[in-house]
């Protein structure tokens, strides 16, 4: 079974963009830099938590599911060789880069690159942020999570669940600032859900999602995006199925990202999966929402 979100991986058209934004912005920290430029960030306690890679792709590169150990890494591998997806081996290279033990890799239905792996190298001191005075909430929990496109819900869903084995936490079926969405949001730990999907999108991740350990540490991600220019997507609101007060803003590769604060938990014993009929309790307004707009004519 997969334990946690582990790391996720960026192609990404401007490097030095994604560094001011995700140490500036996001609070997250170097952790490495490539001869290529690549370069990966931390966040807790695992050395490596994203990597970014030079591209055009501006998409996710890969998502990387963490196991236990290596009885689960190999257990893993036959549920997928069983369910005939097309997995390979990384060599020691492979692992290395990744700074785990052993990685494999694969794509979902939806054609998402994915892999599996376990052993990921540990920092040898604590992650300290200057900019998130609380800290990510991460460790056993994983990275977050990552909404993904799927090209068919039910075949994604089966595959996550059938084949690797996370939990249903609920649906959302709303109209969305004049769009339809039906979506599926997937437990692997307590955290409310580590991945959810719904219709084919343009890129392969609509979002990732980082919680921070306090209130004020969302308001003030809120505020330091706003002073970087970076563009708001959706203003600082709750969500009913998770209870995340957060806001969504876009990277400087077009996908949007998440900082949240209060995400509820999952206990496999009590939890029953309901039909959720909006995305927000409140606010998650989109960007116009923003514009400098008329008062409207006092009623006598």
């Amino acid at each position: 079974m997969i334990a946690q979100l582990g790391y996720l991986g960026f192609e990404v058209s401007d490097v030095p963009a994604w560094e001011a934004f995700a140490t500036g912005v996001l609070g997250l920290a170097v952790a490495g830099r490539g001869d290529t430029g690549a370069l990966s960030l931390r966040m807790d306690g695992h050395a490596h938590r994203l990597f970014l890679e030079p591209g055009a792709a501006d998409d996710v590169a890969f998502i990387g599911w963490q196991v236990d150990d290596e009885a689960a890494f190999a257990a893993t591998l036959a549920r997928l060789r069983t369910a005939g997806v097309d997995v390979v081996l990384g060599s020691p290279a492979d692992a290395a880069r990744r700074h785990v033990a052993r990685v494999a890799r694969f794509r979902d239905p939806g054609g998402v690159p994915t892999e599996i792996f376990h052993g990921p190298e540990m920092a040898s001191e604590p992650f300290r942020s200057d900019r998130v005075r609380s800290g990510f909430v991460a460790g056993e929990r994983g990275l977050g999570h990552v909404v993904i496109s799927a090209r068919d819900q039910e075949e994604t869903r089966a595959f996550y669940c059938d084949v690797l084995g996370f939990r249903l936490s609920d649906r959302i079926v709303a109209e969305i600032h004049g769009y339809h969405a039906d979506m599926l949001f997937l437990h692997t730990n307590p955290r409310h859900h580590s991945v959810a999907f719904g219709e084919r999108q343009d890129k392969n991740i609509h979002h990732f999602m980082l919680e921070v350990g306090s209130m004020d540490d969302v308001g003030l991600a809120f505020d330091r995006a706003l002073r970087a220019n970076v563009r708001i997507m959706h203003t600082l609101g709750r969500h009913p199925n998770d209870r995340m007060f957060s806001f969504y803003a876009r990277t400087p590769s077009g996908f949007q990202f998440e900082v949240g604060w209060g995400g509820r938990d999952v206990d496999d014993a009590t939890w029953e999966p309901v039909v959720h009929d909006r995305i927000s309790e409140w606010g998650h307004h989109p960007p116009q929402f923003l514009a400098p707009r008329k008062s409207a004519p006092v009623q006598s």
